[in-house]
């Protein structure tokens, strides 16, 4: 199979270890994720970020081809069972175009807006464990055991421990295609970094035991400069993209809207095209995989559509503010603001101001706050080598490095309905002085 892909160019599954590739992206569960798009509801801010979830996987699943030959050509001093073999290069290459066929609708936003219910990593391993999807059949014809270990790899577990965090890691598959594809439809310049060198430098560090596989290391002289590009791609495309105030003020209102179906199922309100999925999973915090797999994002933009027209004021405010693209606003507290006795000051003024406007304080106004550590080690100790030195990490070895590791971006932001703007801002700029 040879597709053409936007981001990288000719993208190739034509080995014989791939040849499961074009068998899963047939099944039904991986075609649900072209009706899911990859950054939700950020087109709000960039009118070309309408990437699926569906061309990430491709994307995801071509970076591990790479990294496999990477590692097949530097592989000849292990023993033959620390290789990559065929085997296990087809598991890694169905495991990354797999980690992300549990999403539900919005990508990301729509777990956060149902924090009790199954998170999409749960749902990735059910649809995969599950003998009635497609992708578990098409895993278990080839080997009945490859489901697991197709799990196992997403999770981050390997018993080859180069290949542990190639799927969910620091410098993983799926950060390598995300940062470079969302950079290319947003628009931006900021996710670039290059991703030829980075695999380039890669190499086997050493092992901590004869008995045990190698981690990845990265060549200091030539895969440094490559890290630290990678490192500063994802902190400006979470600056200037993913923590967008349009964007976060539109995930802001899916939330509400989804809080209000709740509180109207569980009062025992009928509303119109609420998908079965959705309505366990707000009154029960779970539901069936078959269900589940019936929610994409044209089934819950059919239901707002239709809720516009319910009799509820606030849920069909919502969701005819949301559908036309009418966003609430959003106010940056920092300085002065950025203590959280002066967050929930300010959040009571604002409550105190929607409530005098005829607005339900508790839906219309919000606080919004966003954490991102930009260099976090934890998830992989990759080592930088040197000639005639020791290994060492990253952060050792990098100023830019050792300054970001622990640190983190935080923002908060006040949101609110766009007619309240006058009134607020006087009332903040009031609480300043």
């Amino acid at each position: 199979m040879i597709l053409r892909d936007p981001v990288h160019g000719l993208v190739s599954f034509e080995a014989n270890e791939y040849s499961l590739i074009p068998k899963l992206l047939e099944t039904r569960e991986m075609q649900r994720l072209r009706r899911i798009r990859q950054l939700g509801l950020t087109s709000f801010a960039y009118p070309g970020a309408d990437h699926t979830r569906f061309s990430h996987a491709i994307g995801a699943a071509h970076v591990m081809t790479r990294f496999v030959r990477r590692l097949q050509d530097i592989q000849g001093d292990l023993p033959f069972w620390q290789r990559l073999t065929t085997e296990r290069a087809r598991d890694a290459v169905s495991a990354a175009l797999l980690h992300d066929v549990g999403h539900g609708p919005f990508s990301h936003l729509f777990e956060e807006a149902l924090p009790k219910a199954p998170r999409h990593e749960v749902w990735t391993e059910r649809i995969l464990t599950d003998p009635e999807s497609q992708v578990h059949q098409v895993l278990s014809l080839a080997d009945p055991s490859l489901p697991t270990r197709v799990s196992e790899l997403i999770r981050g577990e390997h018993s080859i421990s180069y290949l542990q965090h190639t799927v969910s890691g620091t410098f993983d598959v799926d950060r390598c295609d995300y940062l470079l594809r969302d950079a290319h439809f947003t628009g931006v310049s900021y996710g670039y970094f290059d991703l030829d060198w980075l695999l380039r430098s890669l190499r086997f560090g050493e092992a901590e035991s004869p008995d045990q596989a190698p981690p990845l290391a990265i060549d200091g002289d030539r895969g440094l400069p490559a890290i630290e590009a990678f490192v500063m791609a994802r902190l400006f495309m979470f600056q200037q993209v993913y923590f967008h105030k349009a964007t976060r003020a539109a995930d802001f209102m899916l939330a509400r809207i989804i809080e209000r179906l709740r509180v109207l199922l569980l009062d025992g309100t009928r509303l119109p095209d609420v998908p079965p999925a959705l309505t366990e999973l707000v009154l029960h915090d779970d539901t069936s995989v078959r269900f589940y797999l019936e929610v994409d994002d044209t089934s819950l933009w059919h239901g707002i559509r239709s809720w516009q027209s319910v009799k509820d004021p606030v849920l069909s405010d919502l969701c005819r503010r949301l559908y036309e693209r009418r966003l609430f606003k959003t106010f940056e507290l920092f300085g002065p603001e950025s203590t959280e006795a002066a967050y929930q000051s300010v959040l009571q003024t604002a409550r105190d101001i929607a409530e005098q406007a005829g607005l339900d304080p508790a839906i219309y106004v919000g606080l919004d706050k966003v954490v991102l550590s930009p260099y976090d080690d934890t998830k992989q100790s990759l080592k930088v080598l040197f000639p005639k030195n020791p290994p060492q990490a990253p952060h050792q070895v990098s100023f830019l490095l050792g300054r970001l590791r622990g640190e983190k971006l935080e923002k908060t932001r006040l949101i609110f309905p766009a007619e309240l703007r006058p009134s607020l801002l006087s009332a903040v700029n009031a609480l300043r002085r």
